[in-house]
């Protein structure tokens, strides 16, 4: 268990003047309310941002560590990335910044971070309490509020209460293997990701799948279905332009060589599908395609069909459809 952060009333809804310059971002910070007032592309946003980080562990392997270093507040019909969204949110909400690190003896060099409103750890909480009741029990879930919702120090409770939460959810595999966490962990940047593949805008769709492969390479194993099937979802859309993401051939080899030694029958229906995309962006890239046509003729001579069927990305869509046009 982690100590909770404390945080004091902040001076979020007083409207204090701010510099008016939306060609950078300007700030105003008081360091006793841990509040910071930003102005970005003409979109004030009230930012609530943690006093400490949390402690490294002290000896032992890497531990996987969750932690929500800043909040911001956003006004009504502003997305997170500061875009108008129109009408469709008429109320200011809170997103929080779920970063995840697995520390050693030093801080993890890579850490991967999303942003979840309550109402995603509110979603994921009541679908595990309806599914699994037993295992989630003793978890104290903050509950809604109708006054207060924006001050330092529900919002520094919430955090805490947050952290915590992600830290027991994980070391029970019941509840860490569940769909409801899946959908957590990457439901949103997966679907905005295949919506852009369906729109053919595959380089945006990348950085997407990029850091939802950063994010459950943290948690699962390398060789878990959820893991293998979002890198081979990776490779699909670093291949499927006219000419290759620089990245592909880098996510296309560790897809090969994570596909070593898999036994699970289900994600083996990928594997011919990932040898053909591999040998032909090495055609592309003029490499020696000697080693991949020889495991593919291997394959043929087991009486498994290596020609003619399905491609990656269609391979993927039978097993986790999708948005993407196949």
């Amino acid at each position: 268990m982690h100590r909770a952060v404390v945080g004091h009333r902040s001076d979020m809804e007083n409207g204090d003047p701010i510099e008016d310059d939306v060609d950078s971002s300007t700030e105003a910070f008081d360091q006793s309310t841990l509040s910071i007032k930003t102005q970005t592309k003409g979109t004030v946003q009230d930012i609530w941002q943690r006093p400490t980080r949390r402690p490294l562990p002290v000896e032992g392997e890497a531990e996987l560590c969750f932690e929500i270093p800043l909040a911001r507040i956003l006004p009504p019909g502003t997305a997170a990335d500061g875009a108008t969204i129109g009408s469709s949110s008429s109320k200011k909400y809170v997103v929080y910044e779920v970063n995840v690190r697995k520390d050693g003896p030093g801080p993890d060099p890579h850490p991967t971070s999303v942003e979840r409103r309550y109402t995603h750890f509110l979603k994921l909480y009541e679908g595990l309490r309806k599914d699994h009741p037993a295992a989630v029990q003793t978890i104290n879930f903050p509950k809604k509020v109708l006054m207060g919702n924006f001050s330092a120090e529900l919002i520094a409770d919430r955090s805490a209460a947050f952290e915590s939460f992600l830290d027991h959810l994980v070391t029970v595999p019941l509840l860490r293997e569940s769909e409801h966490f899946l959908e957590f962990l990457q439901g949103d940047e997966l679907r905005n990701a295949c919506q852009l593949l369906d729109e053919r805008r595959n380089e945006l769709a990348v950085p997407l799948l990029e850091n939802c492969f950063r994010l459950l390479n943290k948690i699962f194993l390398d060789k878990s279905k959820c893991v293998l099937l979002l890198l081979c979802r990776l490779v699909a859309a670093c291949t499927t332009s006219p000419i290759p993401h620089p990245s592909a051939e880098q996510w296309a080899e560790l897809a090969l060589r994570r596909y070593e030694h898999v036994c699970d029958t289900e994600l083996l229906v990928l594997y011919i599908p990932l040898l053909q995309t591999c040998l032909h962006l090495w055609w592309q890239r003029g490499r020696d395609r000697t080693l991949l046509e020889e495991r593919l003729n291997e394959m043929g001579k087991k009486g498994i069909k290596v020609k003619g069927g399905p491609t990656l990305a269609q391979s993927i869509h039978a097993l986790d459809p999708r948005a993407e046009t196949i």
